[in-house]
């Protein structure tokens, strides 16, 4: 079986699944009881978030813990937006954003909020220029993500935090899901961030939102005491010792499987260019963990499928949108709808083999001659 599917989600590290079990064993107690269990449970989530915060460069109390990036990014953006609608109703966000943050801007517009998309470069970048000219006396929240989820397009965030310190009303907000752990991301400027586990070999369904102290949100979910007051439900001890760890993992190995995965992305790429019929939509600044291309002519569903039988996985695009429809972030950076409709989206990780990717490339030569 060959996965290349690592940006939907990657299989949990070992040593992190270890860590969640053991904690879980040791530490049940409710970390908000008065007891000396809760103490401990507390005490142990207090180291824990103090060491994820130094590993990060933030503040332990800019920490506030989610079910996954899905919650952090509804309370990034509709907590943003319901605590400062006084002062303005003008939201950006880019055209490759995430469809957790594309809900939760057309849900804002039900509310009399008004929602414009940043256009992307032929490179696929934002253009700070252009931000600015889009930004207005009532613009309050400005959403761009670190690395998009289907081209592995890096937007310049912290040249767009820095930027916006010059409009003092505007608070910036960035998905860095498919980020943290595979580059450096300089959190300091930067007012709301996203990050997930599950994207770097931790465990699914947890998650955190980094808040800045002077950015004030509407919580989402009430209820009684947790870590932080915008976010209610009893802390998740084990869970945020597993994502200490699968966060260490990652930023101690960073670089070095960075360049593992760009020597793989090379030989792909290079494969690639030598069909007439591949048009190759990632950009030199995209990522090399990811790899979208469009085959001419073709449905990315049928590829998808004829790649299934040789037990090779891929997507078509971000696993959050509805499967028939065109890759929307495709189209934003190519404004082509043929493209958008054959694009296929390959992600590596450390784990990928060269064995995993002859066999892919083999493979893909079998399916473009027989169709």
């Amino acid at each position: 079986m060959e996965y290349l599917d690592y940006a939907a989600s990657t299989p949990v590290d070992s040593k992190v699944l270890n860590t969640y079990v053991e904690i879980t064993k040791k530490y049940y107690a409710n970390p908000n009881s008065s007891h000396y269990l809760g103490l401990e449970a507390k005490k142990l989530i207090d180291t824990k978030t103090n060491h994820i915060a130094s590993l990060l460069n933030i503040k332990p109390q800019e920490i506030i813990y989610t079910s996954g990036s899905t919650e952090a990014n509804n309370l990034a953006i509709k907590g943003t937006a319901l605590r400062y609608k006084n002062y303005g109703k003008h939201i950006l966000i880019s055209s490759l954003e995430h469809n957790s943050i594309v809900s939760c801007a057309t849900y804002l517009q039900t509310l009399g909020f008004e929602i414009e998309l940043i256009p992307v470069n032929k490179s696929g970048l934002i253009d700070i220029e252009t931000l600015k000219n889009m930004l207005r006396p009532d613009t309050i929240l400005v959403s761009v993500c670190t690395v998009d989820s289907e081209l592995g397009l890096r937007q310049p965030v912290e040249d767009i935090a820095i930027t916006l310190k010059e409009y003092p009303h505007i608070v910036f907000h960035t998905d860095a899901s498919q980020a943290i752990g595979k580059v450096p991301v300089d959190l300091s400027n930067i007012d709301l961030v996203t990050i997930t586990p599950h994207k770097f070999y931790g465990l699914p369904g947890f998650g955190m939102l980094v808040k800045k102290q002077n950015i004030s949100l509407t919580p989402q979910i009430l209820g009684g005491k947790s870590t932080t007051i915008y976010r209610s439900g009893t802390p998740e001890t084990a869970n945020i010792a597993a994502l200490d760890c699968a966060l260490t993992i990652a930023l101690e190995n960073m670089s070095v499987r960075y360049d593992y995965v760009k020597n793989l992305n090379t030989q792909i790429k290079a494969y690639l260019k030598t069909k007439k019929n591949i048009v190759i939509n990632s950009r030199d600044n995209s990522l090399p963990y990811t790899i979208n291309f469009s085959i001419k002519d073709k449905k990315s569903l049928d590829i998808q499928k004829s790649l299934e039988k040789y037990d090779i996985y891929v997507s078509t695009k971000t696993s959050c949108c509805p499967i028939e429809t065109p890759s929307k972030l495709v189209y934003a950076l190519t404004k082509d709808k043929k493209l958008s409709s054959s694009s296929i989206r390959v992600s590596l990780s450390h784990l990928t083999t060269q064995v995993e990717i002859t066999k892919f490339l083999n493979t893909l030569d079998i399916i473009l001659e027989s169709e």
